[in-house]
């Protein structure tokens, strides 16, 4: 399926050329808050406290100020909230202390920073810098073992699945493309093959969905 790799991206480029995060953001640090707000929680729930919360808060210092009970208040619905919230303070206080309050773009400097891991990271790195990163979420991972592009066991080992097979041009669109297939379509329990628009070369659709289809048809 490897060999599929370009009529694939091709395929998502045609149906969405200009592929965006749907995390809310103002400016590159808001944009890291919200990536450390999204760890297990939907883009959906984050937006609901962002919209609010980045009217209020635009750089580090205005979260100095806010304060961590103010800070905890206004994540109260997010989940692991309190930890989120320390995180986002000390990230804070390094960021005006050590880089006059400018968000790093290196990744280096960012994983070193409270509540930024490898993924967070190479997410930020790639909507702020174009990078060629392949951060891979639960999304990605599962449409990359279903069109049988990887069979990595970890999230770095289908990134590096990826980025062998995905020619550099793709990127920063093929994060997103694979996120949003898998958040739409490629759903992880009722997958909505009926409108994808990959079917043909799709190993899962060819081996599972079409013969619990034909099954059905034939009661």
């Amino acid at each position: 399926m490897k060999k599929n790799i370009i009529t694939i991206l091709e395929r998502f480029k045609s149906h969405n050329p200009n592929p965006q995060i749907e995390l809310y953001f103002t400016n590159h640090f808001t944009l890291l808050v919200a990536i450390i707000l999204s760890a297990r929680m939907t883009d959906k729930g984050v937006n609901k406290v962002t919209t609010i919360l980045f009217n209020k808060i635009h750089t580090p210092q205005d979260i100095l100020d806010m304060g961590i009970d103010g800070l905890s208040y206004q994540l109260k619905t997010i989940g692991l909230y309190k930890t989120k919230a320390k995180h986002i303070m000390e990230l804070s206080r390094i960021l005006v202390q050590n880089y006059g309050g400018q968000t790093p773009l290196n990744y280096a400097e960012l994983i070193h920073l409270p509540g930024v891991g490898n993924k967070s990271a190479n997410v930020f790195l790639n909507v702020t810098c174009n990078a060629d990163t392949m951060p891979v979420d639960t999304h990605v991972f599962r449409v990359s073992h279903r069109l049988n592009l990887s069979n990595g066991k970890t999230p770095d080992a289908v990134a590096k699945d990826l980025r062998k097979i995905i020619p550099k041009k793709y990127f920063p669109m093929a994060p997103h493309w694979f996120v949003l297939h898998g958040r739409y379509i490629c759903k992880s329990r009722k997958p909505l093959c009926d409108k994808c628009f990959l079917t043909d070369l799709c190993p899962y659709y060819q081996k599972t969905i079409l013969p619990q289809m034909k099954e059905k048809q034939s009661f």
